[in-house]
């Protein structure tokens, strides 16, 4: 790696913070001056990525843009990286020094071994308004990884101007895809073949709306992908998701061979199960118990699994490792299943139909069956067979076999699914004590987060996550304990032992009383006049609670809240209380329909919201009898 001086395309003055246009520096932390980003094949077998940036940092919230992060292993170096520091003028202040970049390990604690290392420099300048001016080049063994351009996606940060150009030989072709960006690329030929480029100018910085949809939907974003492709030694094409599933089931080809004890291991497990369900819950089972999930990204095993004798060995793996010997077991067994490659968490958006190329980031096991599909998530050691969570769930997804690749869609898990039902049982003090015995069932999504704070956490950990989730002024929880079916639509059941001082509110001789102990909704939205983006809403779920309070003896009801039924678009809302013999009786129901919603709904939301908002707090009002 060497330090370069940077080309000159920008003089003293240039970067004065004066010269930013006034809407960009509105409500901005940081203000990108000029981005060049070019992308050159040079053959099948190499390219390159040239930057040259320059981003003023306005203010201390903006310092985490200031930085320069370039990783590398070995297919990607680091060919040469550059800096200089300008004052608020523009004027010059100083230069990178090769000696005060850091260069790291990229290894995390969850990693047993990698090759992945970083170039890490920063100027740790605090005199605001500055601006830092960057320019680096990376060579890459292979053309596999083309750029996706998406010069905005964070708030508060603004573009002055911003392009990619792409450079192929004349033999060479690739694709592209756009969001939100206006025109067509500027094509042209330079001594390096022919080029496309793409360039924004003027972008004020986004401000993200309640349940705005994912960046893509809301920015300029370009995605790019070859056609043919060389990664290391091996060859591929993904122009269609047939061809790219070929070069993944490559890449696998041969690493299914298990020792010979783990043979007989299988056929002692699963011969004797009378159906291929409970022969693969046995084995999955097998291998939760037998294997541990660690990181293992070394040179093309960033894509590639170890083989299934090494995890057999070794005891662990990655999720391409325990999902190919998760295959192997089932092969062994006479059952097939498919490597399935999955973008996973957040970035299912990521996933693009109708444009082949390599957004994941996880993968996963499935099981096609007579009947039904099993789908396996091979990293955990407490997820039950055929269940996926929040994680994978309800996405495109390639399924990976020797005759190519094929897109499928996880299951998306349904209201009834994602069931959540409260049952309270308690009684109220004269002097306002609350004491509480609630027992919740949580299914599928719905118990995800509990699931992994019961298995994973120490009980006092699993405490201080049960406080965090209830909103109630000095309280205790006495006990708690849990239990679960993990069956392929997990539930989790929940106990939990509760006192509150002062839960009921004390005036003369009157009692306010909150009937909806704990299952209130927190979000309360600003109505907005013209919403720019759609509205997007999670998960599909139903919450049932059923809450039964003694109240104190001399105390009648003087009023009681008036029962309450909304429906709307989103979903359906019901709450009521009365007084049975000497017990509060408060039922509530909710329903969301989740899914995207114009933007035009939003104020319609923003009322269906507030109406629940209140309900949830509205009072029961206890007189001592005369």
């Amino acid at each position: 790696m060497t330090v370069t001086a940077l080309n000159c395309f920008a003089g003293d003055g240039d970067y004065s913070v004066s010269k930013i246009p006034e809407e960009l520096m509105k409500d901005a932390n940081v203000v990108m001056r000029m981005d060049e980003t070019r992308f050159e094949v040079i053959n099948i077998g190499k390219s390159i990525i040239k930057r040259k940036y320059a981003i003023t940092v306005l203010n201390e919230n903006g310092d985490d843009y200031a930085y320069l992060y370039l990783w590398y292993d070995k297919l990607r170096s680091v060919n040469s990286m550059d800096g200089i520091l300008y004052d608020a003028t523009g004027k010059k202040i100083k230069s990178l020094k090769k000696s005060d970049v850091k260069d790291l390990s990229a290894t995390d604690e969850g990693t047993l071994a990698d090759d992945n290392r970083y170039k890490w420099f920063s100027f740790f300048h605090k005199i605001y308004p500055y601006t830092v001016e960057y320019e680096y080049e990376l060579q890459m063994k292979g053309t596999y990884n083309y750029p996706r351009w998406q010069p905005l996606n964070k708030e508060k940060y603004a573009i002055e101007q911003s392009a990619l150009t792409i450079v192929v030989p004349q033999d060479i072709t690739f694709r592209y895809k756009t969001f939100n960006y206006k025109g067509q690329p500027v094509s042209g030929t330079d001594k390096s073949g022919k080029t496309l480029r793409w360039e924004v100018k003027a972008l004020p910085p986004v401000e993200l709306e309640y349940a705005s949809p994912s960046w893509d939907y809301i920015v300029p974003t370009v995605y790019t992908a070859p056609d043919n492709f060389k990664l290391d030694d091996y060859e591929g094409n993904m122009s269609t998701w047939e061809e790219f599933g070929k070069f993944a089931a490559l890449l696998n080809k041969g690493r299914d061979k298990l020792p010979d004890d783990i043979k007989q291991k299988v056929h002692a497990l699963a011969d004797g199960l009378k159906n291929d369900r409970e022969k693969v819950r046995v084995l999955y089972e097998y291998m939760q118990q037998n294997t541990r999930y660690i990181s293992i990204q070394l040179g093309i095993g960033g894509l590639q699994p170890f083989d299934a004798s090494f995890v057999a060995t070794k005891k662990y793996g990655d999720c391409k490792a325990l999902s190919n010997y998760m295959y192997s077991l089932l092969k062994e067994a006479g059952i097939k299943s498919h490597y399935t490659l999955v973008r996973a968490g957040q970035g299912a958006n990521y996933m693009l139909k109708d444009f082949p190329y390599d957004p994941f980031n996880h993968i996963i096991l499935c099981v096609p069956l007579q009947k039904d599909t099993v789908w396996l998530e091979c990293t955990s050691q407490i997820e039950p067979a055929g269940y996926l969570g929040n994680f994978t769930d309800d996405r495109y997804v390639l399924l990976v076999d020797e005759t190519g690749g094929k897109l499928v869609k996880t299951p998306k898990y349904t209201q009834q699914q994602n069931l959540q039902v409260r049952s309270i049982q308690g009684k109220i003090g004269e002097d306002g004590l609350l004491t509480i015995n609630v027992n919740s069932s949580y299914g599928a999504l719905q118990q995800d987060r509990r699931h992994g704070v019961f298995n994973s956490l120490s009980r006092d950990k699993q405490m201080e996550y049960l406080k965090e989730q209830i909103d109630l002024p000095h309280y205790d929880v006495v006990n708690f304990n849990f239990s679960e079916d993990k069956a392929a639509i997990p539930t989790l059941k929940e106990h939990l032992e509760i006192k509150a001082l002062n839960y009921a509110s004390q005036t003369g001789k009157r009692l306010f009383v909150t009937p909806n102990i704990i299952s209130r909704t927190y979000s309360r939205l600003k109505p907005i006049e013209n919403r720019k983006y759609p509205v997007s809403l999670g998960m599909d779920f139903i919450d049932i609670d059923t809450t039964v309070l003694e109240i104190p003896g001399g105390y009648i009801v003087e009023a009681l809240p008036q029962a309450l039924k909304l429906e709307s678009k989103f979903g359906k809302f019901e709450c009521s209380t009365e007084l049975k013999e000497n017990k509060l009786v408060y039922h509530r129901y909710i329903e969301r329909t989740g899914g995207e919603y114009p933007a035009s709904d939003y104020n319609e939301l923003v009322k269906f919201y507030d109406q629940i908002y209140k309900a949830d707090r509205s009072r029961v009002v206890l007189v001592k009898k005369e």
